[in-house]
């Protein structure tokens, strides 16, 4: 993530809480109220993505993690392709020996 997506997201997040505290004073709630209930909403968001980010975490999803192992998979596979059908054979009958 960029560092100009990060403050474009908490630029949203800031303009929803407000937009949000507009809605619910509109709805009848006077401004002490509609500022509790905006705070709330907020945090319960705010709650909900750190607990995605924590199951990410718990899991080993996250991207970084995801972008290593994409780029082990492709370097062993381009290492792989590069043999040729003698180091291959080779390369099968240790393989055959260690499992079997």
């Amino acid at each position: 993530m960029r560092r100009i997506d990060a403050i474009g997201i908490a630029l949203a997040i800031f303009i929803a809480g407000g937009v949000a505290y507009v809605i619910l004073q509109q709805v009848g709630l006077d401004s002490l109220d509609a500022g509790i209930w905006s705070q709330a909403l907020l945090m319960a968001g705010l709650v909900g993505w750190l607990l995605t980010y924590l199951f990410r975490f718990a899991t080993n999803r996250m991207t970084y993690s995801q972008q290593l192992e994409d780029y082990k998979e492709a370097v062993l596979q381009k290492r792989l392709e590069e043999l040729t059908p003698e180091e291959l054979a080779k390369l099968q009958e240790e393989i055959d020996r260690e499992n079997g």
